[in-house]
């Protein structure tokens, strides 16, 4: 047996529900696989309608049973206890990462220090929920004064771009706001999340506060249009999105829409060329493209263009595409045929409609890659704002790059999109970047450099990127309901 079988030996592959891995009802399952080979990892729980039921149940009796009753104090400990344990186990756990959705280890291992703050972070904020008094204005005296109680049981669904992260980022809030939550991964990336619902369990979470129910579109379907479910918290396409808000219509359920992304990256003439070109490339290229808020639209002000063209396809051409299980790969496969032959349409697409490839584009299919769903990073010059790599979002590693003229015009198609999740701008004139910042419609701007993010800092976006925000106190926030107290003292 191979390292990698005793780690998916010891990892669970079915649901976790009211405390236990049980199987899917049906007794199905599915094949999770590596998208470096293409080859089956394993065979995860295929859940259903019944198995969602089972889990909507479960965390509705855990909040109607101790788990409301425990103080703050208590879910802090839980979390904290949660951060040593998931610092413990992080290379199992990037291990799993990299096997199934391709992210370079390299990167999985670097998501240690932001998972680990995030559920501290959390677990800080248990303690920091309340409420206010009020002064009114009404005839006779009367107490006014807010308190803050957890909106219920959540349901909360995930992409496969970053799974274990993501599953830390939707679970810790919930928990520190005193919620309970059934939890649906992508199916492209079941198992660390399920890896880290075992970790919960030990930690002490109890029985029913966190469920994990793995499936296909189906499934989260089930757990959106599910009548017992206050809120929804989703991360992912816009399409998908705006299925499950029509759906929450059915109960009128609570959403946080973490959606689609065009993101606008500007580079004004006087930018400091040495740390803009290698961050707007891996702006775009990180993960293989399959970021939310990767700044696929690069605008050049004219000055500079053809230079940044050229340094850019330069950079892209030294890196190093691989398996995601090689140090020293920096980008790894896309992960899965599907996803593949969708960036591969937009890599047609893009010389059709006048766009000049300067660097990458190919399937790379030598030596190890031959099984795999490998692109080098493609970049477009000379591309218009009305071709389709310009307006759609690809989820893949292709960058368009658009020279500009002037400030008022790059403004203008830097919003001309009907997404705003975020955008960056460089420039050494700081009253330029105040104005930029200013006009730029998104939710989150960067000034200087690209892809920072914290859990104390608020992440979301504008438009139909989505809304709610994630990180910080409103992240919390999202999860807790405001009851008005009147107490009549005369």
């Amino acid at each position: 047996m191979t390292d990698h079988d005793a780690l998916l030996a010891a990892t669970p592959t079915q649901l976790l529900i009211d405390g236990r891995f049980v199987p899917a009802a049906s007794g199905e399952t599915f094949a999770t696989l590596n998208p470096a080979t293409g080859a089956a990892i394993a065979q995860v729980a295929l859940g259903g309608t019944e198995d969602v039921d089972r889990a909507v149940a479960a965390a509705r009796a855990a909040l109607d049973g101790a788990w409301g009753r425990m103080k703050p104090a208590e879910r802090q400990a839980i979390l904290l206890r949660l951060a040593d344990l998931v610092a413990r186990d992080f290379e199992p756990l990037a291990l799993l990462d990299t096997l199934e959705m391709g992210r370079p280890i390299t990167s999985t291992r670097a998501m240690q220090d932001i998972v680990v703050r995030a559920l501290r972070h959390f677990a800080g904020l248990a303690t920091a929920i309340h409420g206010q008094t009020l002064a009114n204005s009404f005839a006779v005296e009367l107490l006014s004064y807010t308190v803050k109680e957890p909106i219920g049981v959540v349901g909360a669904i995930i992409p496969w771009n970053g799974p274990l992260f993501s599953a830390a980022w939707k679970i810790a809030p919930a928990l520190a706001a005193g919620c309970t939550i059934v939890l649906k991964p992508a199916e492209d990336a079941s198992l660390s999340p399920l890896r880290f619902g075992a970790l919960c369990m030990e930690a002490g979470v109890p029985a029913g506060v966190v469920n994990i129910v793995t499936g296909m579109g189906a499934t989260g379907s089930a757990l959106s249009d599910h009548p017992d479910v206050d809120k929804i918290t989703f991360t992912g396409s816009c399409e998908t999105g705006q299925k499950i808000i029509r759906q929450s219509a059915g109960s009128v359920k609570r959403v946080t829409m973490e959606l689609g992304g065009k993101s606008p990256n500007i580079l004004f003439a006087d930018a400091d060329l040495e740390r803009a070109i290698p961050a707007a490339a891996m702006g775009v290229f990180n993960n293989a493209g399959q970021v939310c808020a990767a700044g696929t639209r690069l605008f050049v002000e004219r000055p500079i263009y053809e230079e940044v063209v050229a340094r850019v396809a330069a950079f892209a051409d030294t890196l190093r595409v691989g398996p995601g299980l090689d140090p020293a790969s920096q980008i790894g496969p896309l992960v899965s045929a599907r996803q593949y032959a969708r960036v591969q349409s937009y890599l047609d697409a893009g010389p059709e409609d006048g766009a000049r490839l300067v660097t990458g584009g190919r399937r790379l299919t030598d030596g190890p890659l031959a099984t795999g769903h490998y692109v080098a990073p493609p970049g477009f010059a000379d591309v218009t704002d009305d071709m389709r790599i310009a307006r759609e979002e690809i989820f893949g590693p292709v960058m368009s790059i658009f020279p500009f003229d002037g400030f008022d015009e790059v403004i203008a198609r830097a919003n001309a999109t009907r997404f705003g999740l975020a955008g960056g701008v460089w420039t050494r004139d700081i009253t330029k970047a105040h104005a930029a910042v200013r006009r730029i419609r998104a939710g989150t701007v960067w000034v200087n450099h690209y892809f920072a993010m914290d859990p104390s800092v608020p992440f979301g976006g504008y438009k139909m990127s989505g809304y709610g925000r994630e990180g910080g106190f409103e992240h919390v926030e999202s999860y807790l309901n405001t009851k008005s107290v009147w107490i009549r003292t005369d």
